[in-house]
């Protein structure tokens, strides 16, 4: 039987805070301010996530990780992310590519993107290779242009069997 293909699309935007650490991407990236969340705020692992969950038609990551649940107070991100692909696995089913946008004003994402990407292939399976990411500014506009909050967006492709 022939392989599928199943898209699927994440977001995510956290406000800004003074005083929390900056995680993108399960990546740690000096800042003096980060996401307000409940765990780590890694609005990229958390739209990875939701991505992964969609292609799949598995729910989302507050169906997984309720945002009430002391559980996961605090948590890495990664964690999240590795569970939806731990379930794509026991579907059969594998990332075959990854495509992200983060939104932020500040800090300058560039010199973090190759750590970025290394570290969410590692997670999800795939080469690096076949992970984007990519840094935007919202020149300005908004809560993401007056430095008050981040989002990212993400698209994955899963490949699953027919």
């Amino acid at each position: 039987m022939a392989a599928t293909y199943r898209i699927g699309e994440g977001y995510d935007i956290h406000r800004l805070e003074p005083g929390r650490a900056m995680r993108l991407g399960c990546v740690e990236i000096p800042c003096e301010f980060g996401p307000l969340g409940h765990s780590d705020g890694d609005v990229l692992a958390h739209a990875l996530c939701d991505a992964v969950l969609g292609a799949l038609a598995l729910g989302d990551i507050g169906a997984h990780f309720p945002s009430n649940d002391p559980r996961w107070q605090g948590a890495d991100s990664d964690r999240f992310v590795r569970h939806a692909v731990s379930l794509a696995r026991s579907l059969g089913a594998r990332v075959v590519n990854v495509d992200a946008t983060v939104v932020l004003e500040r800090p300058k994402l560039a010199p973090y993107v190759t750590e970025m990407r290394d570290t969410l292939a590692a997670i999800v399976g795939c080469e690096a290779s076949a992970v984007s990411v990519k840094a935007k500014t919202a020149d300005g506009i908004g809560a993401i242009g007056e430095g008050r909050a981040i989002e990212a967006r993400v698209v994955v492709l899963v490949e699953t069997p027919g």
